[in-house]
């Protein structure tokens, strides 16, 4: 919806972003398109902490946002880790800029979308008034003890997985970045109703400044 001028009709995702509006300004004529610039919510985590759970538990509970998990889109044209997967996180913000023309933010799930370094650079992030990130992280032999109790399809059990998302669970626990910040939620010891509705107050907090 936005990628294209609703004047001239050239794919420019790459618009000017006019806050006094806020206005959408094409670079090719300056046609000048107003839009919704609502912020965008994301519940990262290593494999293990708790997203798909809580997704389940917020979606249809918490109104205010759509939420969803980045895994729906995710397909093997995406996987080229030499751009950072670049690709796939421009299509998850265009099709959540689009979602917030209907006027309800978005709330994204997803592990390597929680990862600000591959959502700042994004082209399509000037369609978002702000970004939040929230972490949920857990203590390292917990999460060990979540992915060994997943059925084998899911291949927990390869070998250097676990290692290697107890890893990517620390990382989140060492962000110290003032700008994004990002928030942390221990889920090592909540049930899954209490973690989604930390979640949506996490959320909700936001909506109401």
């Amino acid at each position: 919806m936005l990628d294209i001028c609703a004047e001239c009709g050239q794919y420019r995702p790459d618009k000017i972003i006019d806050p006094n509006g806020p206005v959408a300004v094409c670079p090719e004529c300056g046609h000048r398109h107003p839009f919704r610039q609502l912020p965008l919510f994301i519940v990262a985590g290593a494999s293990g902490a708790g997203k798909t759970t809580i997704c389940r538990g917020v979606t249809g509970v918490l109104g205010a946002v759509v939420a969803l998990d980045t895994d729906i889109l995710w397909r093997p044209e995406f996987n080229p880790p030499a751009n950072g997967y670049r690709d796939f996180y421009e299509t998850w913000l265009r099709l959540a800029a689009d979602i917030s023309q209907s006027g309800r933010p978005v709330l994204l799930f997803g592990a390597g979308a929680g990862v600000p370094g591959n959502i700042e650079p994004c082209i399509r992030r000037r369609y978002f008034s702000a970004v939040h990130y929230l972490a949920l992280v857990c203590e390292a032999e917990a999460l060990a003890e979540r992915l060994l109790a997943r059925p084998a399809w899911r291949g927990a059990q390869a070998p250097g997985f676990i290692e290697g998302q107890q890893q990517f669970n620390q990382w989140f626990k060492d962000y110290n970045e003032e700008q994004p910040a990002m928030t942390r939620l221990d889920t090592t010891h909540l049930d899954e109703k209490s973690a989604a509705r930390r979640v949506m107050g996490w959320v909700n907090e936001r909506l109401a400044v």
